[in-house]
């Protein structure tokens, strides 16, 4: 078990220099924040901070500038948000290449104040978990907080490289109280559920969630596949699969795993085709052995969203990781929005339902049931990952719990 802030004295933390992980990778509209839910999940862990007398330094990436000053990714815009949602200021350091200017302005930081530094891949030693890169960062402080669940997959310098450097300078390395919400609702969903537990996977490739797929079929009551990667498991079937898209080289892999799972791995009855895939298609509803020539399979069908929601609603334990179609597209939505909100009405009779981030994340608030399931991640990438029963080396590096 690791150390978490909660394990840290809040008298301690007067007067130090905490250095915190977070993920801001939010999308920006014209210079503003489009979507806040990450920089919302971050405020307890800032507020336990800043109200202890500690002052913040807080790192992020913004999308992928390839170790460039990119302006399209700057962090600034993120920093206006985040102070409105803090209800104070908070200092933008915009230099991120003069290590000394950094030092300098963090060092005239005062007790309880807040401050993010520009985007952390602007430098390409970040992605190269540079250890020359994590000890400058390590230097600014006296202790790392990692919030950032987003990222606990990644061996990056400001996450597994930045813990380490900083427990070399005699220095801890500790989860935040999002990093703590995680992995106590992923890991608690995994190891000991209430039963019946229902798994839920969507997305396009199969080939991607290979892990995830065989780990979950060995825990789950049920594993329900939608999304593209079912086509696969009809075109292994011996479906044919129109024009959809299928990953081919990932046939006998499908086949594989509907023999390790027998019943328990469930798939669409029926789907709803189109020949174009636009805003003002009108798809048809076909049986899964029904698709032919131009079709492309876009959303699950009327009588898989009654049986997929009959099983959910029937759970006690849910996870859920990937939309059932193109559900960006209000043609295709319907069968991601009827998972959302069967996954809701479980919750609302006391089921665990956790979200694995990411297009699933965006499909409850699409469906408006946000505030209804137990938990959405933040973190899709690392969701995964953990549900494949991989380590995370942003968790990994922190400081055990003696």
């Amino acid at each position: 078990m690791k150390k978490s802030i909660t394990d840290i004295d809040r008298s301690w933390l007067s007067g130090r220099t905490v250095v915190v992980r977070v993920d801001f990778n939010v999308p920006l509209d014209e210079g503003r924040v489009a979507d806040d839910h990450r920089l919302t999940a971050s405020i307890p862990t800032l507020e336990l901070l800043s109200g202890a007398g500690a002052r913040v330094v807080l790192l992020s990436h913004l999308g992928r500038p390839d170790g460039e000053a990119v302006p399209e990714f700057s962090l600034a815009p993120v920093a206006e948000r985040l102070a409105e949602l803090l209800g104070g200021p908070v200092r933008f350091i915009p230099e991120q290449h003069d290590a000394a200017n950094v030092a300098a302005e963090v060092a005239e930081l005062v007790d309880g104040q807040v401050a993010l530094l520009e985007n952390t891949r602007y430098l390409p030693g970040e992605t190269a978990n540079d250890p020359g890169l994590a000890a400058s960062w390590a230097g600014l402080g006296e202790l790392f907080v990692n919030d950032a669940f987003g990222v606990a997959h990644r061996a990056h310098a400001s996450t597994a490289g930045l813990a380490e450097a900083m427990m070399a300078k005699g220095g801890e390395a500790v989860a935040g109280l999002l990093m703590a919400k995680e992995l106590r609702y992923l890991e608690d969903a995994l190891k000991n559920p209430a039963r019946p537990f229902t798994g839920i996977l969507g997305g396009a490739k199969i080939s991607g969630k290979i892990g995830v797929v065989s780990a979950m079929l060995g825990r789950v009551d049920q594993l329900l596949i939608g999304g593209a990667m079912a086509n696969t498991f009809f075109l292994a079937m011996g479906f044919d699969t129109g024009s959809s898209l299928v990953e081919e080289d990932s046939v006998d892999l499908a086949r594989s795993l509907m023999e390790q799972g027998g019943d328990r791995l469930v798939l669409p009855v029926d789907c709803l085709v189109t020949d174009e895939i636009s805003d003002d298609a009108v798809p048809r509803t076909v049986a899964r052995d029904g698709v032919s020539g131009d079709d492309k399979i876009v959303d699950i069908g009327p009588e898989t969203r009654a049986l997929f929601s009959e099983v959910i609603r029937a759970s006690q334990t849910i996870l859920w990781n990937g939309p059932m179609g193109i559900f960006e597209l209000d043609p295709f939505a319907e069968g991601t929005v009827a998972i959302a909100r069967a996954v809701a009405d479980a919750c609302d009779r006391g089921a665990l339902g956790v979200i694995g981030g990411g297009d699933s994340g965006a499909a409850v608030d699409r469906a408006g049931v946000g505030d209804r399931v137990s938990h959405v991640s933040t973190g899709g990438g690392a969701s995964i990952k953990l549900l494949a029963g991989a380590s995370l080396p942003g968790l990994e590096s922190l400081t055990d719990k003696v």
